[in-house]
């Protein structure tokens, strides 16, 4: 008899704890009876397992945050007030240039009301000594080239150009007075710069021979021939012009001013990429330069390759941030985008996926600290730069390719910014040296034989 009272007592709390309403409401939806004939056929084991699946339905834990540096490397290696700065350029980027990006990339204009506010950063010229640059170092350097890429690839190569091509020009072969009279402007943008070294006929072979020519004649140089693909070009107030020296054969770099005679541009139009940059078909004709205006120390292609050393570096680490601004885009997307009652983040496919773009995306970084470390301990070669330059820009491609996949057809949709990061990632591919020439210079290097012809 008391067996019965208390079973009666227990169903009876059972029957309190019930909420009728919902009770009635899954009546409708399963056969209760059949349910609790089955549940009460379960064993421990599987009771536990599902007990365990109902906890975890209940917790509806939170998920990771969108992180593409996996391995904290940023966090390791830079000083408190570097990070600091990083995280400022990442909040300002996020906030007044990403809002932008999309809608100028599809006019294929420039920006131009962004150009003071990115001055206000200091971070122009930033491994500079002198002239107002803050000569932090080139990790530094790299990793802010990664975070505008990872935001535009265009807003990072107008940047790049500016702060390494032109700017460094100047700074590495000009004269005192030609680093007084420009570096203050440019660092803080008051000044535009432009680098022209890139011709219609001659690319990567700019050190065979330009077809772009200089000659003196008293205390005046005249400058004929064409530059193509020039980056910032149709508003620079002072574009980097190589040309070869019809007297000697070597290449001479010359500051071109704004307005000068016989130099004209005209707008590249139609691209698929880095839409937002200027690029420029530039002709020269008959155009007077003063000796006073050129480069002073660059008296020879092994000059100029000083330059593309120190830039090819900054463009490895565009590849990074534009694989990375790829990868956690998609990862974002997968964690919302619903298949099947559930989102696709965890198929495992979808995963599969994301953890190959992570696995390029960490290499590359790793890769990219490695290369920067030697160029701030005065080890940094070409062969150095350009294996970062071959391996970055090849594994760009392919985590591009697999973040526009997750998305399926979305992923060729402006929106979601993995269609700027595809098409973008075909230039970083191709500028700074092909993914061949740069090849042909490490494999000089581990094989004591020149392959080029």
């Amino acid at each position: 008899m008391s067996s019965f009272f208390s079973s009666l007592k227990n169903a009876y709390k059972l029957f309190k704890s019930v909420d009728l309403d919902q009770l009635n409401a899954l009546s409708k939806k399963v056969n209760l009876a059949q349910m609790l004939e089955t549940a009460g056929n379960l064993d421990e084991e599987q009771w536990q397992g599902l007990m365990k699946l109902m906890s975890t339905k209940s917790k509806n834990k939170p998920l990771p945050a969108i992180e593409g540096d996996f391995y904290h490397l940023g966090d390791e290696a830079l000083k408190d007030s570097d990070r600091v700065l990083q995280l400022e350029v990442r909040a300002f980027l996020e906030k007044e240039v990403k809002p932008l990006v999309n809608p100028y990339w599809l006019k294929a204009e420039f920006p131009f009301e962004l150009i003071p506010k990115i001055a206000a950063l200091n971070i122009c010229g930033l491994t500079y000594q002198g002239y107002g640059c803050a000569g932090k170092s080139n990790l530094m350097e790299g990793i802010l080239a990664m975070e505008m890429a990872r935001i535009d690839t265009s807003m990072s190569t107008f940047f790049g150009v500016q702060s390494g091509l032109s700017m460094g020009s100047i700074y590495l072969l000009g004269s005192e007075a030609q680093k007084q009279e420009w570096l203050p402007d440019m660092q803080q943008f008051k000044k535009i710069g432009a680098f022209g070294l890139t011709e219609p006929e001659v690319g990567s072979g700019a050190a065979g021979g330009l077809g772009t020519t200089a000659k003196r004649q008293g205390n005046k140089w005249i400058l004929n021939g064409q530059k193509k693909w020039i980056g910032n070009a149709t508003f620079a107030d002072v574009t980097i012009i190589w040309a070869k020296d019809l007297d000697d054969h070597q290449v001479k770099g010359f500051l071109l001013r704004k307005g000068t005679s016989g130099f004209a541009v005209e707008k590249i139009m139609d691209k698929m990429a880095l839409r937002i940059v200027q690029n420029g078909l530039i002709t020269l004709t008959n155009c007077e330069v003063d000796e006073s205006d050129r480069l002073q120390n660059a008296n020879s292609f092994k000059d100029t390759a000083k330059v593309l050393q120190m830039t090819r570096a900054g463009v490895a680490w565009q590849a990074v941030g534009c694989a990375r601004g790829a990868y956690e885009a998609a990862l974002a997307y997968t964690q919302k985008r619903k298949q099947f009652g559930r989102p696709i983040a965890s198929f495992q496919l979808i995963q599969n996926h994301l953890v190959e773009m992570l696995s390029n995306l960490t290499a590359m970084q790793t890769l990219c600290f490695r290369l920067s470390q030697l160029q701030d301990q005065g080890m940094l070669t070409d062969e150095h730069a350009s294996l970062a330059k071959v391996f970055c820009s090849m594994r760009t491609r392919d985590i591009v390719s697999r973040a526009r996949e997750v998305m399926g057809g979305n992923g060729i949709l402006l929106e979601h910014d993995v269609a700027r990061f595809v098409a973008d990632a075909e230039a970083i591919y191709s500028y700074e040296g092909t993914k061949e020439i740069n090849t042909l210079i490490v494999g000089r290097a581990i094989t004591g034989f020149s392959a080029f012809v």
